[in-house]
């Protein structure tokens, strides 16, 4: 796969993630409390928003001056991250739905909440932010290696926001949490 249609391939797949989420976040339950200050709708036009802002600003030239740009080199390169990417956003796609409803912006609440425990979650508690971790991890492996500074951001906001859901998980299901933070890893199966 040569690097031009490579990144079309992998630019297709973040837009069908973000369609797919955009879209399927219309029939998620009420929150009854949300880890972000402003409601709903205000702070997912605020996080996409900002998302957009800040791949802008990492995609211009002037936010790596002087800083050499280490582009991915090769077909080999270019076919790895397509494939890594790809199968980032389907972890991430099939953990949505396989939470249904339940799904919420990062360290909210939902009314009713059920602890799901099947397909992607009987091997990780937190697929969806393993499968978005792998889908930037692909992007920036067949891209642009500076990709990788913005990839460490997401990793340890995406590791703050498991911690505190899981804090509200061990309160909301003290019985049966516990038992399966023992038996699945949080974010990598095996590994963490």
């Amino acid at each position: 796969m040569s690097m031009s249609s490579s990144g079309a391939f992998i630019g297709l797949c973040w837009v069908v993630l973000w369609a797919y989420w955009l879209i399927s976040a219309l029939s998620a339950k009420r929150s009854v409390r949300s880890g972000w200050r402003w409601s709903g709708g205000a702070s997912r036009l605020a996080l996409f928003i900002g998302v957009v802002v800040l791949i802008h600003l990492v995609g211009s030239r002037q936010f790596f001056a002087g800083i050499p740009r280490a582009r991915s080199s090769g077909a080999v390169a270019a076919s790895t991250g397509a494939i890594v990417c790809a199968s980032g956003v389907a972890l991430a796609i099939w953990a949505r739905v396989q939470l249904g409803r339940n799904w919420g912006m990062p360290m909210s609440l939902r009314e009713e909440p059920e602890l799901v425990t099947s397909g992607p979650y009987a091997y990780v508690r937190h697929p969806i932010y393993s499968g978005l971790l792998l889908a930037m991890l692909g992007s920036a492996i067949a891209v642009r290696l500076n990709w990788l500074g913005l990839w460490a951001v997401f990793f340890l906001y995406f590791l703050y926001a498991a911690r505190v859901e899981e804090g509200h998980m061990t309160r909301r299901f003290p019985d049966v949490y516990p038992e399966y933070q023992r038996r699945t890893k949080m974010l990598i199966p095996f590994l963490l």
